[in-house]
C-alpha cells in the first residue's frame, strides 16, 4: 500500500468524500473505496498520512486537489462568525477535481431527488453500460464513457431508472460526442459564460451547472443552491423568513464570500450535517 505524506497539507478525507459532492464512495471498515477512471481507488487516512491503492500519486494530488492552497482559501471566505465555525469544525474539507463528463451526468441525476436515488441511478449506468472491476473481493464498475451511452437508445437508458431524465443524459452524451472538445471549452471560459454554455444542454438548469463547474471545472464562484443552502443564507444573513430566489441567494452569497464562494458553502453545508449527526 501506498503512502502520501499531508505534511502541512490540511485535509479531512471523510468529510471530502461524504459532504455530497461526489455520489460513489462508499466507507468498508477502515477504507473509502470508489471506482475512478478505469481503476478503483481505496484510501485511507491515518493523522497525516493517506494509505490508498488504484491511483498515482499525481491522480490522488489531482482529484483531492492537494495542490490547492487551502488554507488561503478559507483565511478568504472567513468573513463572519458563521462561516468562521463552519470553517474551525471542517477544516481540511476540500472540493474535488471531479472527472467531467461523470459530474455531468451525476448532476443530471440528481435533480429533484435525494443522495440515495441519486447513487442509484448512476451505479445502474454503471452496472449496464460501464466496466467490472474487482477489488478485495468486492465488484464496482467504471463510469459509462460518453461513447457507450452515446450509442444506445433512449428507453436503453431509462431502464436504468433515472426517469425522465433519460433523454436529457442521452442528449448530453450526443453533444459530446459531437463536440470532442466540449470540456476544454467551458474550462476556458469565465463562470458567467460556462454557466451559460452548460446550460444550452436540456436538463441542465443553474443548480446543476453550478454544482458542475464548481465540482469538477474549479470555477469556486459558483455556489449550489440547495434547500439547505438557501435557508441558511435567508434565517442567518439575510434575517427573513420569505424564500429567496435562486439567482438572489446566489448572488448574495458571491457577493459576501468572493470568489470562493464555493468553498464556503460547501463548508456550511458540511457543518450543518455534522451537527445534524450529532442530533443537536
Amino acid at each position: 500500500m501506498k503512502k502520501f505524506n499531508l505534511e502541512e497539507t490540511p485535509f479531512n478525507l471523510d468529510l471530502t468524500v461524504s459532504c455530497g459532492q461526489a455520489f460513489r464512495w462508499k466507507k468498508i471498515n477502515d477504507f473509502w473505496y470508489a471506482p475512478v477512471g478505469e481503476s478503483v481507488w481505496k484510501v485511507k487516512q491515518e493523522e497525516d498520512t493517506l494509505l490508498y491503492e488504484g491511483a498515482s500519486e499525481n491522480e490522488l494530488i489531482n482529484y483531492f486537489a492537494l495542490d490547492i492552497p487551502l488554507d488561503n482559501i478559507l483565511k478568504d471566505i472567513d468573513r463572519d462568525t458563521l462561516i468562521h465555525s463552519a470553517v474551525e469544525q471542517c477544516r481540511g474539507l476540500r472540493i474535488l477535481r471531479q472527472p467531467k463528463w461523470e459530474c455531468l451526468v451525476s448532476y443530471i441525476c440528481a435533480t429533484c431527488a435525494n443522495i440515495p436515488g441519486i447513487t442509484m441511478r448512476i451505479e445502474n449506468l454503471s452496472k449496464k453500460f460501464g466496466q467490472t472491476l474487482h477489488c478485495d473481493n468486492m465488484e464496482f464498475h467504471t463510469f459509462p464513457s460518453i461513447e457507450n451511452i452515446a450509442c444506445e437508445p433512449t428507453e436503453s437508458v431509462r431502464e436504468c431508472k433515472v426517469g425522465y431524465r433519460d433523454k436529457f443524459i442521452c442528449g448530453a452524451a450526443e453533444n459530446a460526442l459531437n463536440n470532442k472538445h466540449w470540456s476544454d471549452e467551458i474550462a476556458s471560459l469565465d463562470y458567467i459564460c460556462a454557466k451559460s454554455k452548460l446550460m444550452e444542454l436540456n436538463g441542465v438548469g443553474p443548480k446543476v451547472a453550478d454544482c458542475v463547474l464548481l465540482f469538477a471545472f474549479e470555477k469556486y464562484e459558483a455556489i449550489p443552491v440547495d434547500v439547505w443552502i438557501e435557508r441558511i443564507l435567508r434565517t442567518k444573513y439575510l434575517g427573513g423568513d420569505k424564500k429567496l430566489s435562486y439567482s438572489k441567494a446566489s448572488e448574495y452569497a458571491r457577493n459576501h464570500f468572493g470568489k470562493y464562494a464555493g468553498y464556503a458553502q460547501e463548508y456550511l453545508f458540511a457543518e450543518r450535517e455534522l451537527i445534524s449527526s450529532k442530533g443537536e
